[in-house]
């Protein structure tokens, strides 16, 4: 159970809706039932090859799913083996009986009718995989699924004879119903998830004829199935009031097993995803679980339990845990070893196991996680990646690049760590109105600066306070909408609505209908007040204006912002709401201030006819992000994508272009039928590039396209001594002795793109990398990427750029979002030297 499983694994699904298997079934039942007939007629028995085995498939984007037989035939007074079997798309899983903190079980319901009766629907589920996602634990599986449902199989009986009928001219010779098929209906439910989970429903059909049981082609995977299932556990079983696990074996020692978790069978009564600490002693193993409120301590907790031997092979037992009664000693009857356990998915130390044991570790679980693996890979045991003693990912990321600690674990849940997330976040939005992804925002906010001078003073204030709440509505909606997916077992971060080509091409259009605004063909106000002639935005505009400013930003990571960001999505959602806040009203504070300030609202320059140059000078910065957003597009989709976004910016400039005919037309000849008619044309403009909006949808790549491994469309060309980056290279690199630069990096990243030019891919970088010996691996996170996702919150980031030093031996080291060729020069630089 090492490799990967050949059984149902947690992925995200879509509902299936396969037309074509439906029709295919049909034509599949009549050819087998007219088949069938030949051969009765000619006196020869049925041919189980006729129908086969597995009925026709429900094929989604995401999984392929049909019902599955051990046998070829159907056999009166026994059980047949059936299954759902789910082929998943890389990176989907599908979820175990026990989903965990997200997701919902598989649901198979299968009737037999015909010569044979026969119903069932409960399924024997094979051991899981766990999968973190950052502070949540899942139950899943990945790859080929197969599971199986035993079908118990009977002769209908006359319920006048309570007899079976009596065979019948053209029956088989034992005389089980019209030519001895039996029929197998099932229609099952069941969740995909990946980046995002999807609902998906089959409906399938499966005929055999009645005879001798026969192994199908298919029994092979049953068999797989049959391996992968936890066996009745044979070593006596309790828990504690206080949530202590006992094995009861003394073989269970140091020395047979290294790693040990627990997988309850029922949703909510311990922590998922929290810490079990793992305890010997001289009559077995102990487990410390992570009540809930929801735990009974005198209720049996059922579940399976995974022993992993030193060479990596796993067993899976299927537990009842027996209650133990309150009294004085209220642990298991284990007395735990002084040495200290190692806690599975962590691989660090967690405290002495009499410590364990004793409930004296901090919050109730163990104390000393590692800081960098805490996170929450999803990968479902990172331990063990480096050698002993040489652990280059696991507790030493607690001092950041930029001077900031790492977030605490439970993302800030006490004050102090709370206070200083909030302040990061504010800091962050503070310096990301410095950031080059941000330049439209500085645009825009000159234009309401420039306004400033010739308006209200009320007006000036409530303009700002519009605009700093369009800017925390943004921020806060955006950081909700990630942790909802996250919630839903998506494995989303910082930036990820650029991953989608529909994304990029409607805010690509969005920013080109901005730079036209500038320019003077139209203006975003209705027609009424368009005929003014000192036109004023209102309030809505500036709230607009503010979400704008979010949905531009959020590809960047601005320094401080790393460390805000993921510890608002390992907290509680109501903490992540307040750090996301925080971010907001740092992007928003310098206009604010401005319009709140007189002394600063004097210091600018007298409102004149420059006010109307800077404002059209300022649409060329808007045109030239149109650019830098094509070429995401380009990246992302391919050619196709770059043309229906072309096309769709063609389109609106016409409809602005007839729009501001119409808006100036009234001031000359007033408000006639043509300027009805000018607004329906321009109407039509607009919907033209809204129903390509479909088609770009469709050129969105597949998740799991590109293996993990590879660099990725928007980085085909490295450099000379990069590599594409995989953990699995990063591992054979530093057990090799040799330095490692990550560069976690994006196409629709400016900030990733700054310091590629300005700072690693100078001459004296490049140059100080060669002699140093330090290979440098780049991920491309462009589109989605679940192992690189992975990477980047077992390291406590939820974006890009993220950069890591990993030198020979020693510490890793984090480096800012923001790099110079100084800085990473003397990151790279020996010690010695």
């Amino acid at each position: 159970m090492s490799g990967p499983l050949p059984f149902p694994s947690r992925q995200p699904s879509q509902k299936a809706h396969p037309t074509r298997a439906r029709a295919g079934r049909r034509w599949q039942g009549a050819l087998g039932k007219g088949l069938a007939g030949l051969l009765a007629c000619a006196g020869l028995p049925p041919l189980a090859a006729a129908w086969g085995a597995e009925s026709a498939p429900a094929i989604s984007a995401h999984s392929t799913a049909s019902l599955i037989s051990a046998s070829d035939t159907a056999s009166p007074g026994s059980s047949l083996h059936v299954a759902l079997r789910l082929r998943l798309k890389p990176g989907w899983h599908t979820y175990w009986l026990n989903p965990g903190d997200a997701g919902d079980p598989a649901t198979l319901r299968i009737t037999a009718t015909g010569a044979l009766r026969g119903e069932a629907q409960t399924i024997v589920w094979p051991t899981p995989q766990r999968i973190r996602d950052a502070s949540l634990m899942s139950y899943a599986y990945t790859g080929d699924v197969v599971l199986p449902v035993v079908l118990p199989m009977v002769r209908p009986v006359e319920p006048s004879a309570g007899r079976p009928p009596a065979a019948q001219p053209g029956q088989t010779p034992d005389g089980l119903g019209a030519q001895g098929l039996t029929t197998l209906s099932a229609h099952a439910n069941w969740l995909v998830c990946a980046q995002s989970c999807i609902p998906e429903e089959g409906t399938f059909t499966l005929t055999l004829p009645v005879g001798a049981p026969r192994p199908s082609a298919q029994v092979g995977l049953f068999t797989q199935a049959e391996q992968h299932t936890p066996v009745p556990s044979p070593y006596p079983v309790s828990i504690s009031p206080t949530g202590v696990l006992g094995v009861q074996g003394r073989e269970l020692n140091r020395q047979s097993v290294a790693q040990a978790w627990f997988m309850p069978q029922e949703r909510g009564r311990i922590g998922e995803a929290a810490p079990q600490a793992l305890l010997f002693g001289p009559e077995g193993l102990a487990l410390r679980l992570d009540p809930t409120a929801d735990f009974t301590p005198a209720k049996p907790l059922s579940g399976i339990l995974v022993l992993k031997a030193p060479d990596g092979t796993e067993r899976a037992l299927s537990v009842r845990a027996t209650p133990l009664p309150p009294p004085m000693a209220s642990e298991p009857s284990i007395a735990p070893s002084a040495r200290p356990a190692t806690e599975p998915n962590t691989g660090t130390t967690s405290g002495t196991a009499a410590e364990a044991a004793a409930g004296t570790a901090t919050g109730g679980t163990t104390a000393g996680t590692a800081t960098g693996t805490a996170m929450g890979a999803t990968s479902p045991d990172p331990a063990g990646d480096y050698p002993a003693g040489e652990q280059p990912m696991a507790g030493h990321l607690a001092a950041l690049g930029n001077g900031v600690p790492g977030p605490p674990h439970g993302g800030g849940e006490s004050a102090s760590g709370l206070f200083r997330l909030v302040v990061l976040g504010f800091l962050g939005g503070l310096v990301l109105n410095l950031m080059p992804c941000v330049f439209p925002i500085l645009a825009m906010k000159a234009l309401a600066v420039a306004r400033m001078g010739q308006s209200e003073r009320l007006h000036q204030k409530q303009s700002a306070i519009s605009y700093a709440a369009g800017v925390i509505l943004g921020f806060t909606a955006l950081g909700a909408l990630v942790m909802a997916l996250r919630l839903g077992g998506a494995a989303t971060g910082w930036g990820f609505q650029f991953q989608s080509t529909m994304f990029v091409g409607m805010i690509t259009w969005l920013i080109f209908a901005m730079a036209l605004n500038l320019l003077g063909v139209f203006v975003f106000l209705p027609p009424a007040f368009a005929l003014s002639s000192s036109p004023r935005h209102g309030l809505v505009h500036d709230l607009l204006t503010g979400l704008l400013a979010v949905a531009v930003a959020s590809p960047c990571t601005a320094p401080f912002m790393g460390v805000a960001i993921a510890g608002a999505l390992a907290g509680p959602p109501a903490t992540g709401l307040v750090i996301f806040a925080a971010l907001g009203i740092g992007l928003a504070a310098p206009y604010v201030l401005l319009a709140f300030c007189p002394a600063l609202a004097k210091s600018l320059p007298r409102p004149g006819a420059w006010m109307d140059y800077l404002r059209q000078f300022l649409a060329f910065p808007l045109l030239g992000t149109c650019v830098w957003l094509l070429w995401v597009a380009a990246v992302e989709g391919g050619v196709t994508t770059v043309l229906l976004v072309s096309s769709g910016m063609v389109f609106l400039a016409f409809a602005a272009w007839v729009y501001g005919i119409t808006q100036r037309r009234p001031l000359h000849a007033g408000h006639d039928r043509d300027c009805t008619a000018l607004y329906g044309v321009a109407l039509l403009g607009l919907l033209a590039a809204m129903a390509l909006l479909p088609a770009l949808l469709e050129q969105a790549p597949q998740a799991g396209a590109n293996p993990p491994s590879a660099s990725g469309p928007g980085l085909s060309a490295l450099p000379s001594g990069t590599e594409a980056f995989s953990e699995e290279r990063l591992r054979a690199l530093h057990n090799a002795g040799k330095p490692v630069f990550v560069d976690m990096t994006a196409a629709w990243c400016i900030t990733c793109l700054v310091n590629e030019r300005m700072a690693l891919n100078t001459q004296a970088t490049q140059a100080a990398m060669a002699r140093y010996g330090v290979i440098t691996l780049r991920g491309d996170w462009t589109q989605r990427n679940p192992a690189i996702t992975a990477f980047l919150r077992k390291h406590g980031r939820d974006g890009v750029p993220f950069y890591l030093f990993v030198p020979a031996h020693g510490a890793a080291v984090v480096l800012p979002q923001i790099l110079t060729p100084g800085l990473v020069i003397g990151t790279i630089t020996p010690h010695d030297k």
